[in-house]
């Protein structure tokens, strides 16, 4: 695997329906973290988790807000993933907008799980996405795709060095994506990057929890869940727990046998 990245993790309450105010605090932690190769954001953060009239508060790629991102990304030489509503011809998306270190959009994964009554206003993602920051090769998630085993063992499959999950995962729930985030990353043996929204919402109080797991399953940062917290790591791909020897630690991708039959049950023969 590449080398190493210093990695800033905004645990945050966006203000809900007030791109403007959001906008600004995503520029002012960027300057606040310039020595961070990578700083990501929750899901949907730009205009707050909302799933009414999202068609108002939607972006385009090309559109001011994202130049806005790129400027202080290249600015201070820091990629940036963010969570936003996509506007798209087919409706809009839940999307994870990535702009790189040198401010060009790196690419804009669309959630392809979508949960509870997003599905009723946001049209799924239909592919997956790995993608270039800082050297890395990111496969991405939003939230309830980190609840399926197959999305990320496909990233890693893909060839991803490291796993990067957006969230707005709400109480009572926080439990599960605390075990979810550790296992995807012990699983396929990858990093995992968990970042969650905190803290009263429009409908839902968030559980935080945001935290960097590294490919041994160990815990190597932290924001906790009981508030706004930024978490930084330097995160290097090439060291593991030594306590875990390489040549003792399974290669689940290489042993995997893939897909076997299941067969029918076996009735046993009547004397």
């Amino acid at each position: 695997m590449p080398g190493a990245l210093d990695i800033a993790l905004a645990q945050l309450t966006p203000a809900v329906r007030d791109t403007a105010k959001n906008l600004g605090t995503i520029t002012r932690l960027v300057e606040e973290n310039a020595d961070a190769d990578l700083i990501i954001f929750p899901e949907l953060f730009l205009g707050g988790y909302t799933t009414r009239e999202p068609e108002e508060l939607a972006l385009d790629l090309d559109g001011p807000e994202v130049e806005s991102l790129a400027g202080a990304a290249r600015e201070h030489s820091t990629a940036v993933i963010l969570g936003a509503p996509e506007r798209l011809i087919e409706g809009i998306s839940n999307s994870a907008i990535c702009v790189d270190e040198r401010g060009e959009i790196a690419g804009s994964y669309r959630k392809t799980h979508l949960f509870g009554d997003e599905r009723g206003v946001f049209v799924a993602g239909n592919e997956l996405l790995v993608l270039e920051l800082g050297g890395l090769k990111a496969g991405l998630m939003i939230c309830f795709d980190v609840e399926f085993p197959e999305v990320a063992r496909s990233l890693a499959l893909a060839g991803a060095d490291l796993l990067v999950t957006i969230s707005a995962n709400m109480d009572p729930f926080g439990r599960d994506h605390d075990v979810f985030a550790t296992a995807r990353a012990l699983e396929n043996g990858l990093p995992h990057l968990y970042v969650n929204q905190v803290g009263h919402g429009e409908a839902f109080t968030f559980a935080g929890g945001s935290m960097a797991v590294s490919a041994d399953g160990d815990r190597l940062a932290e924001a906790g869940t009981s508030g706004e917290a930024v978490a930084r790591l330097r995160l290097d791909t090439a060291v593991g727990n030594p306590a875990r020897p390489k040549e003792l630690k399974p290669d689940y991708l290489r042993e995997r046998r893939g897909m076997l039959p299941v067969d029918a049950p076996r009735v046993p023969e009547q004397r």
